[in-house]
């Protein structure tokens, strides 16, 4: 038969393993939530990721993502993806400036729309951009960079059409270069109505029987 002290010390104990097992995952969870992860983009400078990673340890950052300062310059691409899918919701991404971020204003946004979609803030340390909060100037923040990335993808294609009608207008042709001359193009056309097969001449020109067809085709 059990004694009435041992039932109420057993259930003393189980209550107590239940709060120690609450408070840890209590603990736990705050502590994920809480994390700053850190972004040092690799330049050509190593004084420069120096001088980034000691400012983001100086921040607080729980952990730091960068390339190798001899990496390629892909590197760093890589390692901000691995932060995107990293983050968790309540993490906060920092960097020293925006341009940390991306090489252009679109691929800056982008990411910051992927922090943004896994429930994470990012902040920079020059005061950029803080999306810690949700007043109406982080916001704005938000829209005026979304306003610049769209102006720089008009900027692009307003300068190559551009460039493009410029060189049309020097007389340079775009597309793939013809692999036979003018002349070339006359003969065959001599030679075919003289008789001679596409096979032959394909062989003699050393080109495909579609570029003798089609040199055949046009008038």
């Amino acid at each position: 038969m059990l004694h009435l002290g041992h039932v109420q010390n057993s259930i003393l104990y189980i209550k107590y393993i239940i709060v120690t097992m609450c408070s840890n995952i209590l603990i736990f969870g705050q502590g994920r939530n809480m994390q700053l992860i850190g972004f040092a983009r690799v330049s050509t400078s190593s004084q420069d990721l120096a001088n980034q990673l000691k400012t983001l340890e100086e921040h607080g950052c729980n952990k730091v993502f960068h390339g190798k300062q001899s990496g390629k310059s892909k590197e760093n691409e890589l390692k901000l993806k691995e932060l995107v899918d990293y983050v968790r919701e309540g993490d906060t991404v920092v960097v020293t400036k925006l341009d940390r971020l991306g090489r252009s204003l679109k691929s800056i946004l982008e990411t910051i729309q992927q922090i943004t979609d896994k429930g994470a803030t990012l902040k920079t340390l020059d005061g950029a951009i803080d999306t810690t909060n949700s007043s109406p100037f982080a916001q704005a923040q938000l829209n005026l960079i979304g306003t610049f990335a769209q102006l720089e993808r008009d900027l692009i294609v307003q300068r190559t059409t551009e460039g493009r009608e410029a060189a049309k207008d020097k007389g340079v042709k775009f597309g793939r270069k013809s692999v036979l001359t003018e002349e070339q193009r006359k003969s065959i056309k001599k030679k075919l109505s003289n008789g001679s097969t596409v096979y032959a001449l394909a062989k003699e020109y050393e080109v495909s029987r579609q570029t003798i067809m089609r040199v055949r085709e046009k008038n």
